[in-house]
């Protein structure tokens, strides 16, 4: 799957820190966001890709591990971004 060149910049533009900011935690997490909900969708038509299924895993536990450093660094910006992304209720 890729993310169409102007969604991606105008989610890096929502996330982004600072005017270069294009790889850091928040950013990478709404990208990953982004995937996965294009995954999950594709998975309500295609029921037995699970060649996908596989990679949608690894992008689940990438997710993850970003969220749990960026709530180990920066308690704010962790609770701002799972707010924006809807993520955990």
């Amino acid at each position: 799957m890729v993310l169409i060149k102007e969604k991606k910049t105008e989610i890096i533009d929502d996330f982004k820190s600072h005017s270069k900011d294009t790889g850091s935690p928040a950013v990478q997490i709404a990208l990953l966001t982004e995937k996965i909900n294009y995954l999950s969708d594709h998975f309500k038509v295609h029921k037995k890709d699970f060649h996908s299924r596989r990679g949608l895993l690894t992008m689940i536990g990438k997710r993850r591990r970003l969220l749990a450093y960026l709530k180990k660094k920066d308690p704010e910006k962790y609770q701002e971004t799972i707010s924006k992304l809807n993520l955990r209720k």
